[in-house]
């Protein structure tokens, strides 16, 4: 038990949790993706160096990780800033930001941002993938990156006073690399000492997210306060996502809004479209997981902003909620998984 226990925990201080209000639990509003640039095919050259245009963003929404200027959201506060205002009119109340170190986390433009538009945001602290380590995080020991994960949520981050109040996305690849499973213990064991949720981003394949849950159960992890992200573009089978679901994480559908025909990142995975998101929720509830899914967009490169015809940080509420009620999804269960359930995971023991 600490001051934390029973608190959510902004970039602007603690709140109590029924201040949360409709919450996105996976989203990013300054960061730069450059760690997972992917280049351009030969004859493609041309249009991913051009400056982002209105012509290109049907090239840019199918290759969006081949245009370095995409990569750099950081650069789009103001938009961002107007973003969220708009997603306070529609009806939002907190972000959760999932930067974390080695992606530009920026944690005094969150503080600026909740304070221009009175959204909660919540900083995540800790590391992603391992191509983003630095020498001295692969050095580090695993109790050395606990203590500094306890530190980014009890005293501030980045030389700031600014607190984390969740850590992730603890980032994995795939196979998980040894750095990455010293973080993931230190994750575990920096939860245990806070009582504190934890999100995770797993790798590209099926076998990625229990394999996580494992290793943080094996450190001591508490998985009923742990999201597994991107389940979207990860697991398929619905015999195997029950199996996965009965580990007893939260199930985060995390990519609406992205529909691409390639997915440059694993080729065998087909990209669903938002349609069939909702059919995969409309499962899960039936299946009565409706008390652990949490949903999102993970914006993360500038094509996914209105300023660039994108759909925004509002399209779930305006766009997503409608089609889940048409599908069978009641409005009580929608608000357990905008509402209650992110609620429930950001809530210090």
């Amino acid at each position: 038990m600490t001051a934390l226990s029973g608190k959510v925990q902004t970039v602007l201080g603690l709140v109590e949790p029924s201040q949360l209000g409709r919450t996105m639990t996976h989203e990013h509003l300054t960061m730069t993706f450059e760690c997972c640039y992917f280049p351009p095919a030969p004859g493609d050259k041309m249009i991913a160096e051009a400056p982002i245009e209105m012509k290109n963003l049907h090239w840019l929404r199918q290759n969006p990780y081949s245009c370095h200027e995409n990569l750099l959201l950081w650069q789009e506060t103001d938009a961002v800033r107007e973003e969220l205002l708009c997603y306070r009119r529609a009806g939002g109340g907190t972000i959760v930001e999932n930067t974390t170190t080695g992606i530009a986390r920026n944690l005094p433009v969150l503080r600026q941002l909740a304070k221009d538009t009175d959204v909660h945001i919540i900083a995540g602290a800790g590391y992603y993938v391992d191509v983003t380590h630095s020498e001295e995080t692969r050095k580090s020991t695993v109790e050395k990156l606990t203590d500094i994960i306890v530190s980014e949520v009890l005293h501030g981050a980045d030389g700031t006073d600014i607190r984390c109040g969740v850590i992730g996305e603890i980032g994995t690849s795939w196979p998980i690399t040894e750095s990455e499973r010293k973080v993931l213990r230190a994750t575990a064991h920096a939860q245990t000492q806070l009582g504190c949720p934890v999100i995770i981003h797993p790798g590209r394949n099926p076998a990625a997210p229990a394999e996580v849950v494992r290793i943080l159960q094996e450190a001591g992890g508490d998985i009923s306060k742990t999201v597994m992200s991107h389940l979207d573009r990860t697991i398929f089978d619905h015999g195997e996502l029950l199996e996965f679901a009965k580990m007893g994480s939260y199930l985060e559908y995390d990519l609406f809004g992205t529909e691409m025909l390639n997915y440059p990142y694993n080729m065998e995975v087909d990209m669903p479209s938002d349609s069939q998101r909702v059919q995969t929720l409309a499962f899960l509830v039936k299946e009565g997981y409706e008390d652990r899914i949490v949903i999102a967009h993970d914006i993360h490169t500038k094509n996914r902003l209105t300023k660039y015809g994108g759909h925004g940080y509002s399209h779930i509420l305006k766009n997503i909620v409608p089609k889940m009620l048409s599908r069978g999804i009641s409005q009580n269960q929608v608000d357990k998984i905008l509402i209650e359930n992110p609620k429930h995971w950001l809530t210090f023991k």
